[in-house]
């Protein structure tokens, strides 16, 4: 893999109309070639995978921490074409004994016993924040 660093110091500004980045674009600060984002990309040999498993590890040890609290998984917009992510909450929610709320207006199943809400991200979500909001515990 490839080092990382932090894109803080560099502004990235989009052309509007071409939906293109304006350079100057951010430089590796080692080689001076052009950088690209830490993310895995298909046929990718690039990606340093270090912040990702990390990261995983990090999850894990919180999950483990919560033992026996109710647990909620909030999905949006998660398709089948590439199921990663919807794969990952339903394991959780599986394992943890969690509800699965997945938002996806075209794809919107979910396992048995779970929460599925066919809309858009974010009219579902302030949907669930103004059920929260007036929610009282029993």
């Amino acid at each position: 893999g490839v080092n990382t660093f932090s894109a803080d110091p560099y502004s990235l500004n989009i052309d509007h109309q071409t939906m293109r980045a304006i350079p100057p674009l951010p430089k590796c600060p080692r080689c001076g070639a052009m950088a690209r984002p830490n993310i895995l990309m298909f046929g990718d040999w690039g990606w340093n995978s270090s912040h990702a498993e990390t990261q995983q590890q990090q999850l894990r040890s919180w999950l483990a921490s919560l033992a026996g609290a109710p647990l909620v998984v909030v999905e949006c917009g998660a398709g089948t074409a590439i199921p990663t992510v919807r794969l990952a909450c339903e394991d959780i929610a599986r394992r943890y004994d969690a509800i699965l709320i997945r938002i996806n207006p075209r794809e919107p199943e979910v396992p048995e016993d779970q929460i599925s809400l066919p809309m858009g991200a974010y009219d579902a979500l302030r949907a669930l924040d103004e059920r929260i909001g007036s929610w009282t515990p029993q």
